[in-house]
């Protein structure tokens, strides 16, 4: 079978959504498809060797924007959107682009990308069905997120083949839209979100969110959603005997809605109570300009608590130094305060065999019950309220080093047998046969 995947690349820091696709696509070669990896917007920033790495980037990120800002460039010369979208120019711009997640402007080109072929960006949906058509003639064409619906439309009516796609956390971005572009928006893709012919949910939680913000009715949801959880490639874990007694890690991006202030508060709580003297914080992650200027005024938190020294951080890991900071770690938490729509990082931890504290929210009793790899804890009403009930469940298995070691092999055995990349890339694939073989409906 030959696949290709369109994948938004970040252009400037690692992209938990681009790292699950590119392990994806080697899982597929590896199970003999063929499967092609196409960048969309900006170049991948990947922790390990691209799986596609020599193919062009469609809709680059800069002339896409123009396309949408001047009118007379929306059918510009195809030198002059190749001299655009070269990788030099797109990952100089990449870090500007990164800190706009909201606006008047995100809000529009959003709009316009969902609108599709009447979108101002249609002539670009062309081209890329143009290079399919002659480069690849896939089977199937696998959307990374529900943003990219606007094309579902063009390329099944194009190409003859299925369209499936992933939703991958997009009520974040849609709401941080503002008015009065977020309804817009969730109304617009409730609408194109049913030209595709499934969409992949990592979860029970996030299919359910999206189907009921998208206006969909009971029938929609069940036709058009599958969960399937998420994956990961088990290269590089080898497992370890022995772990440091009291080390707190942290592995997600350096944001706010993550938890990261969330969980220095409650480290610091803990150092104030004394009862783990040498206790330790390493937090990991994907880090911007943006991102940095954040983490330094939680240094000065760390600092004026006198809890700075016993802080470490890795911004922008490789996958081989994030393999190692996970078999250092005693104890794991990324306690996302926004309704986290999987948690690929929870995965990641457990594969390390380290047990991890979460909110009692979103996908993480999913995770948490389907691998017994760790605790729950309720986030308060008050930031206060969260920190202390935080504090308390890490301080707990802390103090109980048997059964969190025994979390973490639950975990460990968790993900061995139903997370893995492989059979991530079964399910998918056994779902895209059943969209090639299904009859299909006479206009």
């Amino acid at each position: 079978m030959k696949i290709v995947l369109l994948t938004p690349g970040t252009g400037s820091y690692h992209c938990g959504v681009c790292m699950r696709d590119n392990a994806l696509a080697k899982e597929l070669h590896r199970q003999g498809h063929d499967a092609l990896m196409l960048p969309m917007y900006l170049p991948l920033t990947l922790d390990e060797d691209a799986a596609s790495p020599d193919t062009p980037i469609f809709f680059g990120g800069v002339s896409t924007y123009l396309r949408e800002k001047v009118p007379w460039l929306r059918h510009m010369p195809r030198w002059l959107d190749r001299l655009l979208s070269s990788r030099a120019l797109l990952r100089l711009v990449a870090g500007k682009a990164a800190a706009r997640t909201g606006g008047p402007d995100v809000a529009k080109l959003t709009i316009s990308m969902l609108e599709g072929e009447q979108g101002n960006q249609a002539s670009e949906i062309e081209e890329l069905i143009a290079w399919l058509r002659e480069h690849a003639r896939p089977d199937a064409i696998w959307l990374s997120t529900a943003l990219q619906a606007g094309m579902a439309r063009r390329l099944k009516a194009e190409l003859g083949v299925p369209v499936i796609g992933f939703l991958q956390g997009e009520d974040a971005f849609i709401d941080g839209l503002g008015a009065p572009w977020t309804e817009r928006v969730w109304k617009l893709l409730g609408e194109r979100m049913r030209d595709a012919d499934r969409w992949i949910a990592p979860s029970q939680y996030f299919g359910e969110l999206m189907a009921n913000r998208s206006g969909w009715t009971a029938t929609d949801r069940e036709r058009l959603i599958q969960i399937i959880p998420n994956g990961i490639s088990l290269d590089g874990y080898v497992g370890t005997s022995s772990r440091p007694e009291h080390v707190i890690g942290y592995l997600a991006r350096f944001i706010p809605g993550k938890g990261l202030g969330l969980l220095v508060d409650a480290f610091i709580a803990l150092k104030k109570r004394g009862r783990f003297p040498e206790l330790k914080l390493r937090c990991a992650g994907s880090m911007t300009e943006a991102d940095a200027r954040y983490v330094d005024t939680l240094k000065v938190r760390l600092r004026e608590a006198g809890c700075e020294g016993s802080v470490e951080w890795y911004p922008n890991v490789s996958r081989e130094e994030k393999i190692a900071f996970l078999e250092g770690l005693t104890l794991f938490s990324v306690p996302a305060t926004y309704g986290e729509a999987f948690g690929m990082y929870v995965i990641e931890a457990l594969a390390a065999g380290v047990p991890a504290i979460l909110p009692n929210a979103a996908a993480f009793p999913e995770i948490i019950e389907g691998t017994g790899g760790g605790t729950l804890f309720n986030l308060g009403t008050a930031d206060a309220d969260s920190t202390e009930r935080l504090a308390e469940a890490l301080e707990s298995l802390l103090a109980a080093p048997e059964k969190a070691r025994a979390m973490g092999e639950s975990g460990r055995a968790a993900v061995q047998r139903e997370y893995t990349i492989g059979r991530l890339a079964e399910r998918l694939v056994a779902t895209t046969r059943e969209m090639i073989d299904a009859p299909q409906p006479v206009h």
